[in-house]
């Protein structure tokens, strides 16, 4: 430590600055500098955090407790932004958007420490002062260092009561600052959920959980034992589908062979639905927005067992080279679904995942919840509503189209159906999954992170006139 008596000379013993001795040089973190590239990465570049995290870690090769404790705080720090940003503008009399992006992003990693974690809170303060000074600079530590030991005086809970617009006076500003979700997706959840604001909380609070990892065996080229003996636990409603506790889905052989992949179980179902519905002809399929082709290997596979054909297509030629890699006995193209280049009427089953706003798997992206604007559901809509009509357009007389979502918006959902007319009867899409409670009163089917541990995947089953 520098000796008071040594600051009248302006340097220390052996020549070096004073500022060098009177504090030891900031330790590397190697997690929690992961955790900060992947914030920056997210902000700066627009990155996607689950697929680059994985690289993060391979490449630094962080692996273990280390690369555990950078996922929780990258991943934890992104849902909770909105939480912590109001915590923040309390500690400190700089306004969130008025702090250099680059400091903001590492007080948050250590709010998200000191409010939602059991790392000790002067570890908390010092690992994340450390960071500040390596990758930001000294001055801006003293700020950081200011405003987390104001942070570290409160618990979350008592900071809530603090932050929070009373739950009776505004029910919808008290969620989202609770939850940390934008009020617009509140207000959207809500309403999906029939205007019950508890199980909205409870939908809330299974977004800011982490998810499982889901995978797939598809049928004819991988069994669900293969899965079960390489660790993974056999899922409640899919036949197809396992959870896998821990460790990396890639190191399954079946999963690195591509006879299985990670898919979200309600993925599955919704494809599984659309197979079971009974045709006289059943010959050829379609998938026409495949990419990345989770949905594809799966009706791939279901398809090829019934010697039947799938055209698998996206209008991204790397989203179908995706689908390619995911497939085997099916076509794939790049084509424009809504000016397609397949005959009218050519197809027995067509499935439409239509491009959404994804709210429906926030738990999954963490950071899609900042991203997303309100303003952008009218132009998905109409996209939406695009596709399905030239869905319908491609099947046959007495076909099946499957419209599904990854959102449970209700003008991304309901209302895009609802628009139809007489172009198609409605199928009750809950016969084809007997074995999943509570998806819904009908027809269609909604699934729920709270209620079935998926993503909010919609599903509504058009049998076309």
């Amino acid at each position: 430590m520098t000796r008071r008596g040594d600051r009248g000379t302006g340097r220390g013993p052996g020549g070096r600055p004073p500022a060098a001795q009177g504090r030891a040089r900031p330790r590397r973190d190697e997690a929690r500098n992961a955790a900060y590239d992947l914030m920056r990465a997210v902000d700066e570049r627009d990155a996607y955090a689950n697929l680059l995290m994985p690289t993060l870690l391979r490449q630094r090769r962080i692996s273990g407790r280390d690369a555990a404790l950078a996922t929780e705080l990258a991943y934890g720090t992104l849902r909770g932004l909105g939480t912590y940003d109001e915590v923040i503008a309390a500690c400190s009399d700089r306004a969130p958007e008025d702090v250099d992006p680059p400091l903001l992003d590492a007080i948050r990693l250590g709010v998200h420490q000191l409010l939602r974690t059991r790392i000790p809170p002067h570890a908390a303060v010092s690992a994340t002062i450390d960071l500040v000074r390596l990758r930001v600079g000294p001055g801006p530590s003293r700020y950081a260092n200011a405003v987390l030991r104001k942070v570290a005086g409160r618990t979350l809970e008592q900071w809530l009561e603090i932050v929070a617009p009373p739950a009776d006076e505004d029910p919808i500003g008290n969620l989202a600052v609770t939850h940390s979700h934008p009020r617009w997706i509140v207000s959207a959840m809500r309403d999906a959920l029939g205007g019950d604001l508890g199980e909205t909380a409870a939908l809330l609070e299974a977004d800011n959980e982490r998810p499982r990892v889901a995978l797939v065996a598809r049928p004819g080229r991988a069994t669900l034992d293969e899965l079960v003996e390489a660790g993974a636990e056999p899922a409640a409603y899919s036949p197809y589908a396992a959870y896998l506790p821990e460790g990396d889905p890639g190191s399954i052989r079946a999963v690195g062979e591509a006879r299985a992949a990670v898919q979200d179980e309600a993925s599955q179902l919704v494809a599984l639905a659309l197979a079971r519905v009974p045709l006289e002809r059943d010959r050829s399929w379609l998938d026409m927005c495949a990419g990345p082709g989770g949905k594809a290997g799966l009706l791939d596979a279901l398809a090829t067992q019934r010697e039947a054909r799938l055209l698998a297509s996206d209008v991204q030629y790397h989203r179908a080279r995706l689908v390619w890699n995911a497939t085997r006995e099916a076509a794939v193209v790049t084509a424009d679904g809504t000016e397609p280049a397949w005959r009218p009427g050519a197809f027995d089953r067509v499935m439409l995942d239509a491009p959404c706003t994804g709210l429906g798997a926030l738990r999954r992206r963490p950071e899609a919840r900042w991203r997303r604007d309100p303003r952008s559901v009218p132009e998905l809509t109409r996209l939406q509503r695009h596709l399905l009509v030239s869905a319908l357009d491609a099947v046959r007389p007495g076909g099946v189209v499957a419209y599904v979502t990854c959102s449970p918006h209700l003008d991304e959902t309901r209302a895009v159906v609802g628009d139809l007319g007489d172009r198609a009867e409605t199928l009750d899409a809950r016969e084809y999954l007997p074995e999943v409670p509570d998806l819904g009163d009908g027809p269609y089917v909604q699934f729920w992170p709270h209620r079935h541990g998926t993503d909010a995947m919609f599903l509504a089953l058009l049998r076309r006139r």
